[in-house]
């Protein structure tokens, strides 16, 4: 079994930077109108998930 020494070996960290990007690259298109409504709520929505994943793993706790 291989031994995690990084929130960067999690499966679920790596798939959810994966999200992240696609977010940000599908609304790279979406009307600019939608800058600070809907594309933030997105990429900050999606950014979170990798971030609390590497947040938690640093608290040493399941």
């Amino acid at each position: 079994m291989m031994r995690i020494q990084s929130y960067r070996d999690l499966q679920v960290w790596q798939t959810g930077m994966d999200l992240a990007e696609k977010c940000y690259l599908a609304t790279r298109n979406f009307p600019k109108e939608e800058t600070y409504g809907m594309i933030s709520q997105i990429r900050r929505a999606s950014a979170s998930i990798p971030a609390n994943i590497a947040e938690g793993h640093g608290r040493k706790t399941r």
